[in-house]
């Protein structure tokens, strides 16, 4: 049995598409309780979660043998409420993995942010690379890494933390709330107003990895032998690095082929000494482990418009 916290959401709810249709057994950890199965999961089991409860996180994990730990505030609501979010994002991450020992879960899987290394993401980043954060939602989760690799280096539970870039794709469920990511957000742009409107002049550097690269990884760990899961802490990225005019571009493109029409871009423009500034994200431990990358970022891209346009019709 495998629990996935945060599994209705944008990237959990991809996983666990993808773990039933490989006839895996999943449970689905949601803080709502009474929650039905959605329809794009069928054949999961619900359960109630508070990270708060931890007779809840017990019950959630009876019968578990790995744990894909998604559940977290996002970055608006852990800046409006910086101290609830070191209580759910941190704190509750060390509930969970308690519960989980107590029930003898082998593995688990955390999903942090490459924004532990800082805003904006500059230069090269490898695992070896300080961490920086600056901001609540990135402080959080890389104080709930220190707990899953603590817990990891007492031989307590296989802990692992990947440190996600930029995902893009479209969600299994269209009413995910994944719409202010920074591609999902370009996409519901160019479908429903037409244009692309950037908040910044476009010169800051993003990597981007596609969602079905994201689902892979998971999978790939969920499986890897422990003699090949190193310290624990893994970049995942998709070594696709460009600036946000570049991907709005992309954007734009993809809409003009997929459904006919170029949206225009707005934002506003840089200033004279400003210029794109260089952005390798490593992931040479990532592909150490046999992984590859395979995602095709114009076919998510397309798959996303897509996904919106039929929302619509």
């Amino acid at each position: 049995m495998i629990l996935i916290t945060g599994g209705l959401g944008y990237l959990g709810g991809r996983i666990a598409v993808d773990l039933l249709a490989s006839n895996k057994k999943v449970r689905i950890g949601t803080r709502r309780s009474g929650m039905k199965k959605p329809d794009f999961l069928p054949d999961c089991e619900m359960v109630q979660m508070d990270m708060e409860n931890t007779s809840s996180l017990v019950n959630a994990c009876e019968g578990v043998d790995s744990v894909i730990h998604l559940a977290a505030m996002n970055a608006d609501a852990c800046l409006k409420d910086p101290e609830r979010a070191f209580i759910i994002n941190g704190l509750g991450v060390a509930k969970l993995l308690e519960a989980a020992q107590k029930k003898g879960v082998k593995r688990f899987i955390y999903f942090s942010t490459a924004h532990v290394y800082g805003n904006p993401l500059i230069g090269d980043i490898s695992e070896r690379s300080l961490p920086r954060p600056s901001h609540p939602y990135s402080k959080t989760h890389h104080m709930a890494e220190e707990f899953v690799l603590a817990t990891r280096d007492k031989g307590l539970i296989l802990g692992i933390v990947l440190r996600l870039s930029n995902v893009i794709g479209p969600p299994a469920n269209i009413a995910s709330d994944c719409w202010s990511l920074l591609v999902n957000e370009l996409c519901q742009q160019a479908v429903n107003d037409r244009k692309l409107t950037l908040r910044s002049n476009g010169l800051q550097t993003r990597d981007f990895i596609t969602i079905s690269d994201t689902v892979r990884a998971t999978v790939h760990f969920l499986n890897l032998p422990e003699s090949l899961c190193e310290d624990g802490l893994f970049n995942v990225g998709g070594e696709n690095v460009m600036s946000i005019l570049e991907m709005a571009q992309r954007v734009a493109t993809c809409c003009e082929r997929t459904l006919g029409y170029l949206p225009e871009i707005i934002c506003p423009d840089p200033s004279l000494e400003e210029e794109i500034k260089k952005l390798r994200y490593e992931i040479m431990k990532l592909k150490g482990t046999g992984f590859s990358i395979t995602g095709d970022l114009n076919f998510e891209i397309n798959q996303t418009l897509n996904s919106i346009q039929n929302r619509q019709k």
